[in-house]
């Protein structure tokens, strides 16, 4: 059974940086994509990172592009989410998500052109004051 801690939530002002870290356990497959979701108060869940294993190509959702860095350390079986120029706008809850044996692009599950992935770990509030 997959399953996914993820932690480093936290409250921070406008212009800061968190990092969220998510570790893995119960992989069954070296191939796999893993990746970050979030969900605010009265919106839908939002597909905003992920990474393949295959070849470590990366999806960023246009509203996180640019300030958002998705990054993996295989030997601690855990991905991270370095967040930087926060946004009261980013106020949500952060979940890790995973998906084994995924297409060549994890981007097409993140962005929902395909199923969400079948692992999901607890969610972690991160909350952007003005």
């Amino acid at each position: 059974e997959v399953q996914l801690q993820a932690s480093g939530g936290g409250l921070v002002q406008a212009g800061g940086s968190l990092k969220l870290s998510c570790t893995a356990s119960g992989f069954t497959s070296d191939s796999y994509a893993i990746g970050w979701f979030r969900q605010a108060p009265g919106k839908e869940r939002e597909g905003i990172s992920c990474i393949s294993s295959n070849d470590g190509s990366t999806y960023y959702a246009d509203s996180v592009k640019g300030r958002f860095t998705i990054s993996e350390d295989n030997a601690k079986n855990t991905v991270y989410l370095q967040m930087n120029s926060l946004k009261p706008e980013d106020t949500a809850v952060y979940y890790c998500a995973a998906e084994l044996q995924p297409p060549p692009y994890c981007g097409t599950i993140w962005y929902g052109r395909l199923p969400p992935p079948k692992s999901w770990g607890k969610g972690t509030q991160v909350t952007v004051s003005s």
